[in-house]
């Protein structure tokens, strides 16, 4: 009988591999048998957990888009949007095998109509957050742009760093840029 919570575990795991080896070889090559390997298991437990590779690699993309959810949604909506720049670029959105891993996702998904529609989900759902505390602050029509601005400045800078594998430092002034952008926007005269 298996040990309870054991299946949460090898999925992560394999979650992990999985992440791993697209940094190091991309989507394509990316073979099952390279993740479990990896991962240290055989290659038949990705389908018994899985059922396929890219069933995995959407549920390698979904780990990585859960690491953006505010866990803990503060009440000021100032915070609320300092909080979406920090989680853009925390830790695991820094690091190599995620950056690699989301430039290969992105690159894919234009290829593959299941990974076009978690990058939708994933535009969508940044935009939304950023409008939602923006329309606190201001008029719906600057909400709505400074919102999509946002949205813009946080993919491009962290683009941007990502493909020139930056430093900690540099992610560190993207984040400030959009951060800054944020509070120009709050400074001009359109606030309600």
């Amino acid at each position: 009988m298996p040990k309870v919570g054991m299946e949460s575990m090898r999925r992560q795991q394999l979650i992990d591999a999985t992440i791993d080896v697209v940094a190091e070889v991309g989507l394509k090559g990316a073979t099952i048998n390279l993740i479990a390997k990896r991962a240290g298991m055989s290659s038949g437990i990705i389908s018994h957990y899985f059922g396929s590779k890219q069933a995995l690699i959407e549920a390698s993309v979904r780990y990585l888009l859960s690491q953006l959810k505010i866990e803990y949604s503060p009440d000021n909506p100032y915070d609320r949007l300092m909080k979406i720049v920090d989680l853009n670029f925390s830790g695991i959105q820094k690091a190599d095998s995620s950056t690699k891993t989301w430039l290969s996702f992105w690159g894919q998904s234009m290829h593959d109509p299941n990974l076009y529609r978690l990058q939708e989900i994933n535009k969508r759902r940044l935009v939304s957050n950023l409008r939602y505390s923006f329309k606190q602050l201001l008029d719906p029509k600057t909400a709505h742009d400074a919102a999509e601005v946002t949205a813009a400045l946080i993919d491009g800078f962290w683009l941007r760093c990502a493909l020139s594998r930056a430093n900690q430092e540099k992610f560190s002034l993207a984040k400030g840029y959009c951060k800054k952008y944020i509070n120009s926007v709050l400074e001009q005269p359109t606030v309600i």
